[in-house]
């Protein structure tokens, strides 16, 4: 595939991330919160990982579903973060088609990977608390290998002709994308051929796979919300009712900043072009600062875990 700058006739082998059109000058005032979100992001949860790894009591289904979700937010955070901030650092805004085509591909699949994820832990509650004396039988370490091999096909598989669609465009309206990473839309909005075709699939694929997690969890936690309000004993109900409910706000949290996304970007015309870009870094960022947190460090036995890490530095 041949692709051409804004002179037609020259040649181009990669794309120029332009990130913030209209605020240049305060990128690198932005760089400071953003590497603070990231360093928190990347060591929270890789202690939550090693914490999982070295205990043994914590070789359990649930927090292998934790070290599922933390792997995904890791390799989120690395391919979009560190090609930011070299750009606000380093004015590296050069990326070869390949390694853009990849970004897309890795940001589409992880973040409907992130959602199933949420959606098997909602499960996984669900059982805990509906069904306490079945949860053993149904929620083994078969059942999580399972599971990561559901997640992985379900959405890696729908979500991969998104950047091979992308690719085999024609581009002939310049290689300088008005974006700090390689979205969809960002680049196919660069080239000269038809991609009606390309906003509807991923349009469709998008809304059917995060909305099905969506609709599953709601109901899974409705579900937990009713036989919650049945417990008689307090203590338990607000224990239930405390961790089910964060990590209910935590999911709603990631759905509602993707549908501000959404919105921000079909309503452009009204908005400035900057706050959908920085809305989409954010999303690759916060979840993942905050996943660990909620749902690692606010578990007891994680929290023991991580004391005892802590103890052996």
């Amino acid at each position: 595939m041949t692709l051409y700058s804004n002179d037609s006739t020259a040649p181009v082998s990669e794309f120029l991330l332009i990130c913030f059109p209209n605020f240049q000058s305060w990128q690198h005032w932005l760089s400071l919160p953003l590497s603070l979100l990231f360093l928190l992001a990347m060591g929270a949860n890789a202690t939550l990982l090693i914490t999982i790894r070295l205990e043994a009591s914590l070789h359990q289904p649930m927090y292998y579903l934790l070290s599922l979700l933390s792997l995904l937010d890791i390799v989120l955070c690395l391919t979009v973060l560190p090609k930011v901030l070299a750009i606000f650092w380093f004015d590296l805004r050069h990326i070869s088609f390949s390694a853009c085509f990849l970004q897309m591909f890795i940001m589409n699949s992880f973040l409907t990977m992130e959602s199933c994820t949420f959606m098997v832990m909602a499960y996984d509650r669900y059982v805990a608390i509906c069904h306490p004396l079945r949860y053993t039988s149904i929620i083994t370490d078969q059942f999580v290998v399972r599971a990561a091999i559901f997640i992985v096909a379900r959405n890696g598989l729908p979500t991969m002709p998104i950047p091979i669609l992308s690719s085999r465009l024609r581009y002939c309206a310049g290689n300088m994308i008005k974006n700090c990473i390689c979205t969809n839309m960002s680049v196919s909005k660069l080239s000269c051929d038809d991609i009606t075709f390309n906003q509807l699939y991923q349009f469709v694929i998008g809304w059917t796979l995060l909305g099905s997690d969506l609709v599953l969890i709601v109901l899974s936690y409705s579900f937990i919300l009713k036989t919650v309000l049945r417990i008689k004993a307090e203590r338990a109900m607000v224990k239930a009712l405390s961790t089910c409910g964060s990590h209910f706000i935590l999911i709603l949290f990631f759905s509602t900043v993707l549908l501000v996304l959404v919105i921000t970007n079909l309503a452009r015309k009204r908005i400035p072009p900057d706050v959908p870009i920085l809305l989409n870094i954010l999303h690759h960022l916060i979840p993942p600062a905050l996943n660990p947190i909620v749902y690692g460090v606010r578990t007891k036995e994680i929290k023991q875990g991580i004391q005892k890490l802590l103890r052996r530095l």
